[in-house]
């Protein structure tokens, strides 16, 4: 394959236990790569020690990594010289895995736009820093909140999140796309996050446990956000209170009123451990149905986690 493969602009590998030899040399002439994904194949926690001989390799020339790490610890810190990066996603099983992100809290990568930690995240004040550099101009932040490392202590786990979610508003004004959790203490933060993040288009929330109720994190958007005109609810476990067709068919009714007037994008995200979300309720699906056929929303769907 080195012989032939000598411009290539994506490349997508798995790696099982190991790097073969064969792949860091095709790597190594790549002269123009884009796109980069790496997923390590599942096995137990540990280390593959022969990735930096593989990732030592990669041209600068990337504008998009995507590592899947699993269960094995990776070290990140050769991202620090990849300043053309456009797109950063990384996904690991535990917290753990990617203590390396210390390393990437002073870089600056001026291209950045997307950011998609998923499964486990970083240490907070790690996390922070990065956006504190590079937040002026992502245009997508996803972060799974729900496995994060305060690096405090377990109780500590809302008052970092609520920390993330007021970087986010202070340092990622130009974000248009948000997924990421709001404790049931934290609707002040949502109100921030809307008024200091004037271009956004599509909020993941997360509902249930710890995190908002439907109502509240509807009527939040509804009542403080600008542009909004996709919401995608994601369950955690099952709510403390549900929402009653007669409130779900008044924020419809007042969503028809805004403006400018766009109509709603309303995703809800499947989860077996929700057992009392709003689509379960038969009167609410009805409600939806009507607002739909009246176009005041453009597209419902139930999905799965991704």
């Amino acid at each position: 394959m080195t012989q032939t493969c000598h411009n290539l602009f994506l490349l997508d590998v798995v790696i099982i236990y190991h790097v073969p030899k064969e792949l860091v040399d095709l790597i190594t002439i790549q002269k123009n790569l884009k796109y980069f994904g790496m997923m390590i194949h599942d096995g137990p926690k540990g280390e593959i020690k022969s990735i930096p001989s593989l990732t030592m390799e990669l041209p600068k020339t990337l504008t998009r990594f995507v590592v899947v790490g699993g269960n094995y610890k990776i070290s990140l810190s050769f991202l620090v010289n990849f300043t053309n990066l456009q797109e950063l996603e990384i996904s690991f099983d535990f917290s753990e895995c990617i203590e390396s992100f210390e390393k990437l809290q002073e870089a600056i990568f001026p291209q950045l736009q997307i950011l998609i930690i998923k499964y486990s995240c970083p240490r907070m004040e790690f996390l922070i820093k990065f956006l504190k550099n590079n937040g002026k101009n992502l245009k997508k932040i996803h972060i799974d909140v729900d496995d994060f490392e305060s690096g405090i202590s377990d109780d500590s786990d809302e008052d970092s999140i609520n920390s993330l979610n007021l970087s986010i508003a202070k340092y990622c004004p130009n974000i248009r796309k948000l997924s990421t959790g709001f404790s049931d203490e934290a609707l002040e933060t949502l109100k921030i996050l809307f008024n200091n993040c004037q271009y956004l288009e599509s909020i993941k929330i997360w509902c249930g446990d710890r995190f908002l109720n439907e109502k509240e994190a509807l009527e939040t958007v509804l009542k403080y956000s600008k542009n909004i005109d996709e919401i995608i609810l994601q369950y955690q476990f099952d709510l403390k209170f549900e929402l009653f067709p007669s409130e779900l068919e008044s924020f419809f009714i007042d969503w028809n009123k805004r403006i400018p007037q766009k109509p709603l994008s309303f995703v809800i995200i499947d989860s077996a451990f929700c057992k009392n979300r709003l689509d379960k309720n038969v009167e609410n699906m009805k409600i939806i149905e009507t607002y739909t056929k009246l176009g005041v929303v453009k597209n419902f769907e139930i999905g799965d986690y991704s």
